[in-house]
């Protein structure tokens, strides 16, 4: 019998010391962990890190910037700066140069170093990203949150404004928006702000789709049904109970937009309605593909910034898969 009872004593306390060593996990933290056992996203965590210390920090251990010229002294081969005048007197514009300890991408058509180029025009391609979706994210979480809680009414006008939204032929509606900013003379480093903030107010429709049908759902739970009982006010009940039930959509939404945000700006530089010369994209940049000489010949000018983008779409994409998956488990296979 006291062997017996020292056995159980024994067990107790080895349950007593594994329970006392085991660590309690937060949802924020099982979330990290299940995000971070995915490869891939894993991956284009590392690939969005490099892109926003080359386009934001490189430029500050590079000489050159975006818009600088460079010339070349036709009677000894000297290269001549932009800012150099008193050189430029029997100088021609050094184009398509070829890569060199000077430029170590080459310059491109118009005489621009191309390696500069690419970090500043990663700024601002990076920028409308994060500024579009952050416009798109206020606006449809606002009314989709708004359609979703109160219905009736205010619902169905917020859902015919969506449909209007959806139906807007996008690239027709930006045409006719650049070619006003461009009779109204505005500069193209203000026309870049217009872009982001037009972008976003047309983009948030299918945000507000998604929020309004989650809350539709989140609505008839039964802690929202016992916070409606308790006299909760309504601020509360939105942001204390359903605001944080659809972060996680908010969360991987927005990131997966921001790939689709990219290409899209990229689309449209390379349309000649995005980002205006002499100031950089990776979409002005690829535009200047204009016949197959220079796709065979100077790949020094295009490759880079169209493996820009794709490395970057991809990144933003593998992020969003992970945060999904990582959000909801039940996708885990």
């Amino acid at each position: 019998m006291e062997e017996k009872n020292t056995v159980n004593t024994q067990h107790q306390a080895a349950i007593d010391e594994l329970e006392k060593n085991q660590v309690i996990l937060t949802p924020g933290q099982l979330v990290m962990r299940r995000f971070f056992r995915n490869k891939l996203a894993v991956i284009g965590v590392c690939i969005l890190v490099f892109m926003i210390l080359f386009c934001f920090i490189g430029p500050l251990f590079y000489p050159y910037s975006e818009t600088e010229l460079f010339y070349i002294n036709e009677e000894t081969g000297e290269q001549i700066r932009m800012y150099e005048t008193e050189k430029l007197k029997t100088a021609i514009l050094y184009t398509r140069a070829p890569m060199s300890a000077e430029h170590w991408l080459g310059t491109d058509d118009m005489g621009y170093d191309v390696l500069a180029r690419l970090m500043y025009g990663g700024q601002i391609s990076l920028m409308v990203g994060f500024v579009v979706v952050i416009v798109e994210m206020l606006i449809g979480v606002t009314l989709g949150g708004v359609a979703g809680y109160y219905g009736g009414k205010i619902d169905m006008i917020i859902m015919r404004l969506v449909e209007i939204f959806v139906s807007i032929p996008f690239i027709p509606l930006m045409l006719i928006i650049s070619s006003l900013l461009i009779s109204m003379k505005i500069s193209p480093s203000v026309k870049i702000y217009y872009t982001m903030f037009i972008m976003g107010v047309i983009y948030w429709a299918g945000v507000a789709r998604m929020i309004r049908g989650n809350i539709l759902s989140l609505r008839e739970m039964e802690y929202m049904q016992a916070a409606e009982a308790a006299g909760i006010r309504t601020s509360r009940k939105i942001f204390r109970h359903l605001v944080p039930n659809v972060m996680p959509l908010i969360i991987v939404m927005a990131t997966m937009d921001l790939g689709g945000v990219i290409l899209m700006e990229s689309t449209m530089s390379y349309l000649g309605i995005g980002v205006s010369a002499p100031f950089a994209s990776w979409g002005n940049m690829v535009s200047a593909v204009t016949n197959d000489a220079i796709m065979r010949n100077f790949l020094n000018i295009w490759v880079p910034p169209g493996l820009c983008i794709l490395l970057t779409v991809l990144a933003f994409n593998f992020v969003g898969d992970g945060l999904r998956d990582a959000f909801d488990p039940r996708m885990k296979r």
